[in-house]
């Protein structure tokens, strides 16, 4: 049987954040499921800056369907977690069966990749307490609120959580994650 891994995500997430783990886990032989909090096409979004902006901004991207319902997912069928950035984890970190679908994989101590604003799911369940971790750099007082230490590097791997800052780390954070995955939810 087919490892399975789970993305987690919504509108305005960052469409690198969501497609490059995608296609590239993919590659790695792992089948991948996309959940949001419906079945529906998503809208991402890109991020880049702008000379004279202080920070980035925000144009349409890419349009993909989801796989699953939230409240679909069986946590136990799959093998790991990633958690893209971009605007969704704003409001997605609000949804209780998201939180659920979030907690199960930390409580089983299962493989998660989480990456510019992702962390912030992970702060709402308090699963950064006491860990290393890594985000969008402008999320560093809410990385240390969360209990965690933050350090702004290209990927940081605490166990089986692995955590990058933005889509221009996407190299960084995948080359570690698959390190994870190979040990700890190899392919079949």
């Amino acid at each position: 049987m087919t490892a399975k891994i789970l993305i987690v995500t919504g509108d305005a997430a960052e469409s690198l954040e969501v497609l490059y783990p995608y296609q590239r886990l993919r590659e790695e032989g792992y089948e991948v499921d996309i959940a949001a909090p419906a079945r529906k096409k998503l809208q991402f979004v890109v991020h880049d800056f702008e000379p004279g902006f202080d920070t980035y901004t925000e144009k349409p991207g890419y349009t993909w369907p989801a796989d699953l319902a939230f409240s679909e997912v069986d946590p136990g069928q799959y093998t790991a977690l990633v958690i893209p950035g971009g605007r969704a984890p704003e409001y997605l970190r609000n949804d209780p069966e998201l939180r659920k679908i979030l907690k199960s994989f930390f409580d089983a101590d299962k493989p998660v990749a989480q990456i510019c604003h992702g962390p912030l799911l992970t702060a709402a369940i308090g699963s950064l307490e006491g860990r290393r971790v890594t985000a969008y750099p402008a999320l560093e007082l809410d990385m240390q609120a969360a209990g965690a230490s933050f350090q702004d590097v290209e990927a940081v791997v605490d166990g089986t959580l692995v955590s990058s800052r933005a889509w221009p780390d996407h190299s960084a954070w995948m080359r570690e994650f698959l390190k994870v995955l190979r040990a700890k939810a190899p392919v079949a």
